[in-house]
């Protein structure tokens, strides 16, 4: 009887973190961002289009710069391209 009701839980968990990861809308951004003479692209997805954005450009500039400075540097310089995937 505990281990059924354990088994039960532990679905039940599963199937709401399911149920609240998918039940919100995803927007999907790919960002590109070019940094002294180093260009890198990734995609990002968040709850608005602006978060999708600021995730993918952070993203991009992490592995491209070195150090903080940079990173912010990067960060605040606009994308070489921004296409929305939803």
């Amino acid at each position: 009887m505990k281990i059924g009701l354990i088994v039960l839980g532990v679905i039940a968990f599963f199937g709401l973190l399911a149920y609240l990861t998918m039940g919100q809308k995803q927007h999907r951004v790919e960002v590109c961002v070019e940094f002294n003479g180093k260009k890198n692209c990734r995609i990002a997805a968040a709850n608005t289009r602006d978060a999708a954005l600021r995730a993918a450009t952070d993203n991009a500039c992490a592995t491209i710069t070195n150090g903080m400075t940079e990173s912010m540097s990067c960060g605040h310089a606009p994308p070489a391209s921004v296409k929305y995937l939803d």
